[in-house]
């Protein structure tokens, strides 16, 4: 069987953010107990039909009726599913609006120390093209320079931190 948007509505309800099942339909599906489970990387997940999803994209489809190929967290929160945080992203705009990595040493996202010049290197990815914003002798010039950057390319998916 198929999941249909009239599938979901008939056996969940959306609630702020989380899907309550309607019915008991299994051992952990019981009648008015919020649908999934949280996994190792942080995401909820959801079985319906025999088939694990990831339920921020069971509440995407429930409200717009499609899959998208990605569904992005707009505030960066995994457990955030209410559906006006919800938007359908390429892989690309869910990536730029992924947080700076843990290994990032500069506290800024797209910075980095260039040990050669000695200076602060800005960089950022647009259309898989690295952009090399050039070096800078103060953090906050390189920082000025990419934010400026990346709101113009990366618009509403840019995040700075």
């Amino acid at each position: 069987m198929i999941i249909t948007k009239d599938f979901l509505h008939d056996t969940l309800a959306y609630v702020d953010g989380n899907l309550i099942w309607k019915k008991s339909i299994g051992r952990l599906a019981k009648k008015e107990r919020i649908a999934g489970t949280i996994t190792d990387n942080g995401y909820l997940n959801i079985c319906l039909l025999g088939k694990i999803y990831k339920l921020h994209r069971i509440i995407f489809f429930y409200h717009y009726g499609y899959f998208p190929k990605v569904v992005d967290h707009i505030d960066g929160n995994k457990l955030n599913n209410k559906i006006e945080n919800l938007r359908q992203a390429s892989i690309a705009e869910n990536a730029w609006n992924s947080k700076k990595r843990i290994t990032n040493k500069s506290g800024v996202k797209g910075i980095s120390w260039d040990k050669k010049s000695n200076k602060w290197r800005a960089s950022c990815t647009v259309n898989y093209k690295q952009n090399n914003l050039g070096l800078f002798e103060d953090i906050e010039e390189a920082k000025k320079v990419l934010i400026q950057f990346r709101n113009k390319n990366h618009k509403e998916f840019a995040k700075h931190y």
